[in-house]
């Protein structure tokens, strides 16, 4: 039993990938399981990789690798070299000592890499680069022969007539594009043409014996052609004279209705018009001959013409203005032969050549001056062939382990060397963003990369007159000053600036922190708005105020004086209004006392404040940070690359980390140097005076309502402190039921309650912790 390859594996993204490193890897890479694959179908244009690469692999032409190509771009370079490991180490330089020659296909290429070396004056040479290759290329593309089996009016050097003749055969059969950019034909073409000629000649030769009623040749052919001309109307116009015949109430239908004349009537008409010629030849009646010259549709009045003169009147020999169905009948029996040798006319694109020409052809003698041609170009496929072969496996060497490194694995992408779907870095608000993909159609894909719960911004690029669109995905920092219009600049790999503008902006959570500040930041956002907006509208009422006071003033000065001294009455007399200053009174109290209440209640909570302040904060930005969790664990690069054209196998999840690294944030960097001071840092006295008296009224109320100052008071005063003495009252004298003092009584400073009050009774400290005795 056949020992397997052994794999290695490593976990990024959330999928196994595999490790794609060794010759083995490669030669190997067909029999890994497809389902492990991160990509199953890659595009050969918008991604960061050379195009005529990924053209030699894609067999097909349909602008697209998958898996079966690039399994056999792989088993085709691992049989032309001794050991796969040489395509695992890169380089454009291939060592003539690393092919295999013990198959053909290796000698034939171990040949040309030699014929190259000598051809370049390096004759004997150990290696071979793909410069070299690329050189021999063009200079071979340029030669007169040049091994692409295709042949222009240039090729034919001054034969004039040749030249001519390959023009001719391209115009009529199509061209194809040679080597070196020029079109002319191949054999194929070429033989086609004069298998078409052969076929006339042999066609017009078959004339000789037509057998029809008129013997000269080429009249009878004109006669065949005119009553096929007309065949299917004169027949259908017989077919109606016998139905007439048959029962005369089918005259009227078979004729036109006055009904259908007189919807013509209402059209532009002319003569050969498609309505007019779909009606009969002529008048329906029960066995009537058809009309030749009088009386007849006017579209088919010149046809009808031909068919009397060149058909009806050689064939019965009668200068006849009508004919009978038997006539008709007689003449289509005679012109048979005919006909019957006009419908084996061959369909080619030289049917229209007269005899004379095709037999001129033939006889010409270019036609094996032209094969003899076309063979000398074709003596130079060979190498041609082995040129190209050379090139490709130059190039699997230097960028098949990279491909397959960007498609069966994303490993160039989790270790962050530049994957081949990443167009580049875009800066922008203060961060950069190394995932950045190509796009040619933003409405298209950002239908479906929106599933990738990213956010992701689409901007429109410009360098010297050229734009395309890009899509960059923000995955750490905050998203608040990102916005449609706003500017940056974007490095391709090649490392050239473009102007970045974003035009397109799909929203989703960066980070959990992100969103905890969010709910927040909307509500100070909504604010503010709600602020701007009341303040735009009363700045309007005013200023429309303003201006047709002003009006008032230039056309009438008195009564706009008189005006406003009412308005100043009024506004003085409203001034006084006490009804109004009651209600704002009991308005203001209300408010008031519902804030009083409920930060009463807040207080009364004691060690449980902290609790509740944390609850308050959970409930407020609780739903957000949730919201943001569960996208960030969906946040994928799949739909991003599917909609770009790519097949993901993966999930591919962009978790925090990767995320973070993805795009980089603003920092100083480490060593640098700061100075302290901000020359313009706005003045902030007040605020942090008001900051820190609002801190100092918080920790006082916390202090009283948690007793903490209770050790720093006297012990009388102490809550649950035992009462001082009593003397005891006269015996004679009743005992004073106690009272409570009321809200504006005093206390003496040896703590019983004075004389009416419940004299010579203990005070105790209130519950409230005051630490004043009451006056």
């Amino acid at each position: 039993m056949q020992q397997q390859h052994a794999w290695e594996f490593f976990r990024a993204g959330g999928v196994d990938q595999v490790v794609i490193r060794t010759g083995q890897d490669i030669a190997h890479i067909g029999e890994l399981d497809q389902k492990l694959w991160v990509a199953l179908a890659c595009p050969t244009r918008g991604i960061e990789f050379d195009s005529d690469t990924l053209d030699l692999i894609d067999e097909d032409k349909d602008g697209r690798i998958r898996p079966p190509e690039l399994i056999a771009a792989c088993q085709w370079a691992v049989a032309r070299v001794r050991d796969p490991q040489v395509l695992a180490d890169g380089g454009d330089v291939l060592q003539l000592s690393s092919l295999e020659r013990d198959s053909e296909q290796g000698a034939l290429l171990h040949a040309e890499a030699e014929r190259m070396l000598a051809l370049s004056g390096q004759a004997g040479g150990a290696a071979l680069s793909l410069a070299q290759v690329r050189d021999r290329l063009a200079s071979l593309a340029a030669m007169r022969f040049n091994g692409d089996g295709i042949v222009s009016p240039a090729t034919a050097e001054g034969d004039k007539a040749l030249a001519e003749l390959i023009e001719r055969i391209g115009k009529a059969y199509g061209t194809a594009a040679g080597a070196d950019g020029v079109a002319g034909i191949a054999r194929q073409q070429a033989e086609a043409f004069y298998a078409d000629l052969r076929a006339l000649r042999d066609w017009h030769a078959g004339a000789e014996a037509l057998g029809c009623g008129i013997a000269e040749r080429d009249q009878a052919l004109a006669a065949a052609r005119a009553v096929d001309a007309v065949q299917a109307k004169v027949d259908d116009f017989f077919a109606r004279t016998r139905l007439a015949a048959f029962d005369t109430r089918a005259q009227d239908p078979l004729n036109p209705s006055v009904e259908g004349y007189a919807a013509l009537g209402r059209e532009v008409l002319d003569s050969g018009a498609q309505a007019i010629a779909a009606l009969p030849l002529a008048a329906v009646a029960a066995d009537r001959a058809l009309p030749l010259t009088q009386g007849v549709n006017p579209a088919w009045a010149g046809a009808l013409q031909a068919l009397r003169e060149q058909a009806v009147q050689p064939v019965l020999g009668e200068d006849l203005q009508e004919i009978t169905a038997a006539q008709w009948e007689q003449v289509k029996a005679a012109l048979q032969p005919c006909r019957q040798w006009l419908a084996a006319r061959p369909a080619t694109p030289l049917d229209a050549l007269p005899q004379q020409e095709v037999q001129a052809l033939l006889d010409g003698g270019q036609e094996a001056a032209l094969l003899d041609l076309i063979a000398q170009d074709e003596s130079e496929k060979e190498h041609s062939l082995q040129a190209v072969a050379l090139e490709k496996l130059i190039r699997l060497q230097r960028d098949l382990l990279v491909l397959l490194n960007n498609f069966v694995s994303f490993s160039s992408f989790y270790r962050r060397e530049g994957a081949a779907f990443q167009a580049g870095t875009l800066y922008l608000d203060a961060r950069s963003c190394d995932l950045t993909v190509e796009v040619s159609d933003t409405a298209a894909h950002a239908a479906l990369a929106g599933r990738a719960k990213t956010c992701l911004a689409y901007c429109e690029l410009r360098r010297e007159g050229k734009k395309k669109a890009i899509v960059a995905a923000f995955t750490a920092g905050d998203v608040d000053f990102l916005f449609v219009g706003r500017n940056g600049v974007f490095y391709d790999r090649a490392g050239n600036d473009w102007d970045a503008t974003i035009v397109k902006l799909i929203e989703n959570p960066t980070s959990i922190g992100q969103a905890f500040f969010l709910p927040y930041k909307k509500f100070l956002r909504m604010v503010e708005e709600q602020v701007a907006k009341r303040a735009s509208a009363k700045e309007e009422g005013v200023t429309a105020s303003l201006g047709t006071q002003a009006g008032q003033l230039v056309t009438a000065p008195g009564t706009a004086a008189a005006n406003a001294t009412a308005a100043t009455a009024a506004a003085a007399s409203r001034k006084t209004d006490v009804g109004t200053v009651a209600a704002l009174g009991v308005a203001l109290g209300s408010i008031s006392a519902v804030l009083v209440g409920i930060f009463g209640k807040f207080i009364d909570l004691g060690p449980w404040i902290p609790v509740a302040l944390v609850g308050l904060i959970a409930a407020i930005s609780g739903p957000s940070m949730m919201i943001a969790w569960l996208k960030l664990r969906q946040r994928s690069l799949g739909p991003i690359l599917d909609a770009s054209g790519w097949a993901i196998n993966g999930r591919m999840r962009i978790n925090l980390p990767l995320g973070r690294s993805l795009s980089q944030t603003a920092k100083v960097p480490v060593g640098a140097r700061r100075t302290a001071g901000d020359p313009y840092a706005e003045g902030n006295g007040l605020r942090n005076t008001l900051v820190a008296l609002a801190v100092v009224a918080l920790l006082a109320l916390m202090a009283w309502r948690l007793h903490w100052v209770d050790g720093l008071l006297p012990a009388g005063w102490q809550y649950g402190a035992a009462p001082a003495a009593v003397p005891a009252a006269p015996e004679s004298a009743p005992a004073p039921a106690p009272a409570a003092a009321p809200a504006g009584g005093t206390a003496p400073s040896d703590g019983s309650v004075s004389q009416g009050q419940g004299a010579g009774k203990p005070l105790a400290p209130p519950r409230s912790g005051n630490l004043k005795a009451r006056q």
